[in-house]
């Protein structure tokens, strides 16, 4: 699934493909895709006619903002953007189609067909139930270390299952969490509450600079995700940790193992990251 750097990617290279572009028309040949409103043929012609003015992002959502309206756009595990000439061919895992009146159309590719859109009054869509519930976004003043303490000091749950679940910060996954614990020498089954004041403020820092860094390259290119312009990102090859099973750490050379924290495939240093301190 695109965490946060690659959303915040495809975000910026949509922009530069779309921002001042009139949709002409909608089609929507997935309805399952459209989640509000429940009418497909309203939300297509609720577009007809908008500009779009810019595109913004809140935790893994794109935000894209029109003259009325914001259409929230959450990628799921495979879905990308395109832009397209009009009269261009097209594959079957191309679900949703933004017609310009330049000619130009904006598809969305979804070969799960797990993404989601929603469209909201502008002004609305921050209060929508899938964004009111999302903490606060990692490069934002919002997230201090006095607040970051304070979430995590009643947690009685491993780190990782409380870093994924998106209220104490927004846009980490599996991979930026497996690699922010592991640079702050933290291990993902340790209770959140049993981290000291030194261990938080490390954590909290590597949290950040782990997503700057994977955003000013691009993001990490795992399985299929690609940016809004056919560009593949290049986190990847400064992962410390995740999908390194059975490599040698970089820091210390003991292998790298793989084990099941929270649900997910989770790999660690057993001497970088102890799981007793």
């Amino acid at each position: 699934m695109p965490e946060l750097p690659e959303v915040e990617t495809v975000r910026k290279t949509l922009l530069h493909l779309v921002q001042g572009k009139k949709i002409k028309a909608v089609r929507v040949l997935w309805p399952k895709m459209v989640k509000e409103p429940d009418d497909v043929a309203l939300f297509e012609h609720m577009l007809v006619g908008q500009t779009i003015q810019t595109i913004g992002r809140r935790g893994k959502f794109l935000l894209f903002y029109l003259d009325d309206y914001c259409m929230v756009s959450h990628l799921r595990m495979e879905g990308k953007y395109g832009l397209y000439q009009k009269d261009e061919p097209f594959n079957k895992h191309t679900h949703v189609f933004f017609h310009f009146e330049d000619g130009t159309e904006l598809r969305y590719q979804d070969v799960r067909k797990f993404g989601t859109l929603h469209l909201y009054k502008k002004g609305e869509e921050l209060k929508a139930k899938s964004l009111a519930s999302l903490g606060p976004e990692p490069f934002d003043e919002e997230f201090s270390l006095a607040g970051f303490k304070e979430s995590l000091s009643m947690k009685k749950r491993n780190i990782k299952a409380v870093l994924l679940d998106q209220t104490v910060v927004v846009g980490l996954g599996n991979i930026y969490v497996d690699e922010a614990l592991f640079r702050a020498g933290i291990h993902p089954e340790r209770f959140a509450n049993s981290l000291s004041d030194q261990e938080l403020e490390i954590l909290q820092k590597e949290i950040v600079l782990t997503l700057q860094e994977a955003v000013d390259k691009g993001g990490s290119t795992i399985r299929s995700y690609i940016n809004s312009q056919g560009q593949i990102g290049m986190f990847q090859l400064e992962l410390f940790v995740y999908g390194r099973k059975g490599e040698p750490c970089k820091k210390c050379g003991t292998e790298i193992e793989k084990s099941v924290v929270a649900g997910r495939g989770t790999h660690t240093c057993p001497i970088c990251q102890p799981k007793e301190r």
